[in-house]
């Protein structure tokens, strides 16, 4: 979109209302001509002063929705898209690409459904934010490279991304996410903290190749981990982050995502023992929290309930939990007995929910022993909790299918028994 208008703004004020007489613009339907000139004015104005007004993440959404509100873009929304997103495809200006992807991202939040992300799939936009995230130019802008992480997340989580999608996903990609992680600062409310790990986490590439894998089919690899299977050392930031964002997220959809990457670096001998000890007994008390936390009534729960516990098991199987000392065997064996009592006459305790703690007692190191310190009460617990006759029990493809099944849409609050008693 190449700019043919030149301004000589005196002040902030006269800024705005220039840029209310652009978004103003009324034009026929057809007058492509007119609208590309609006556009092109529009561009310009907020590129050419942008150091001056657009300062702020605020200032900047406020400049996108003197757009998306106007009578411009009200009158030929389709049009409008369609061009910002050729824009995108085109452009290597940043100032020009951040207002852009502004303008897809709080569009798309802002319309109520995926028209604009179902344009950008299927004019190819992902590989080519792949490509802009990687660009030196781009991480030098730590505003713009955040707006892309942003728009790359939200645009790839509504959209099912093709062969060429997950193709452009290579291993270099994923370290670098990983090396923002790492050099980000240590404040963990940072906001740069939060789009890239849930990137990182983005489902289709972090479970399609498990799954595909497990079904016996060849499919592309898991590059996330990949890249910490060889370089998990380098990389523990992300591994802290991943608990503190479990132990904070009340949304039930990214609570799925990382319980999914937990599960999958459990189960791979070559991550296991990636956390730190510390950080894996915070995370086994997360878990716990949240077993107990999680109402007995609810069928969104219970999903959960059992992702929790398919996790659960290869963290007790396979980390170095399972080495003494072992950390809180006795809090973990309580919770067990909780979950086997939760039922009531009307609603007893789900087949699915004993045949998963069965599969976690079955770990050798959470079986009673005549060594056992704790008296009589704790081999008494132990016996009751293990006592169970349920079939099966063992790690298996289908553990790996059940924990990529479960879903859930954006925005869902998980629900807690907390949040219950207080209504």
């Amino acid at each position: 979109m190449a700019f043919e208008v030149s301004y000589n703004l005196e002040n902030e004020q006269q800024f705005w209302d220039e840029l209310d007489d652009i978004c103003s613009t009324r034009c026929h339907a057809h007058e492509d001509e007119l609208i590309d000139n609006a556009l092109r004015s529009y561009l310009n104005v907020t590129t050419s002063y942008k150091a001056d007004y657009l300062q702020t993440d605020y200032s900047i959404a406020k400049c996108v929705f003197r757009l998306i509100e106007g009578p411009l873009f009200e009158a030929h929304k389709e049009y409008v898209r369609r061009q910002m997103i050729y824009c995108l495809l085109q452009e290597d200006d940043n100032p020009t690409l951040h207002m852009v992807a502004a303008f897809l991202l709080y569009d798309s939040r802002n319309s109520g459904d995926d028209a604009t992300f179902e344009m950008m799939h299927d004019e190819s936009c992902f590989p080519r934010l792949v490509e802009l995230i990687k660009s030196s130019s781009v991480q030098e802008d730590i505003r713009l490279h955040q707006m892309l992480l942003e728009l790359m997340y939200e645009s790839s989580r509504i959209q099912r991304l093709s062969g060429e999608d997950l193709g452009a996903v290579d291993d270099a990609f994923i370290l670098h996410l990983l090396a923002v992680i790492e050099g980000v600062s240590d404040d963990s409310d940072d906001p740069y903290h939060y789009p890239v790990i849930r990137l990182v986490l983005n489902e289709q590439y972090l479970v399609v190749s498990t799954v595909q894998h497990a079904s016996g089919h060849s499919g592309v690899t898991n590059r996330v981990i990949k890249a910490l299977s060889t370089h998990g050392n380098t990389y523990k930031t992300f591994g802290c982050n991943l608990i503190l964002l479990l132990n904070r997220e009340s949304e039930t959809s990214l609570q799925l995502l990382i319980l999914k990457a937990l599960y999958l670096m459990f189960l791979n001998p070559a991550t296991a023992e990636y956390f730190y000890t510390n950080d894996l007994h915070v995370l086994i008390d997360v878990i716990l929290r949240n077993l107990y936390d999680l109402p007995s009534d609810s069928p969104a729960a219970n999903a959960l309930r059992h992702t929790y516990l398919r996790v659960l098991h290869p963290i007790l199987a396979n980390s170095q939990i399972s080495k003494p000392p072992h950390y809180k065997r006795d809090a973990i064996m309580r919770a067990f007995h909780s979950l086997m009592s939760s039922g009531t006459h009307f609603a007893p305790v789900d087949d699915t929910t004993r045949r998963l703690v069965k599969r976690c007692t079955d770990v050798p190191w959470m079986q009673p022993s005549s060594a056992d310190t704790n008296g009589n009460g704790q081999k008494e617990l132990a016996r009751r909790t293990l006592g169970m006759t349920v079939q099966g029990g063992g790690e298996s493809t289908t553990s790996v299918l059940e924990v990529a099944a479960h879903t859930e849409k954006p925005g869902v609050q998980t629900p807690s028994r907390g949040k219950q008693s207080m209504r």
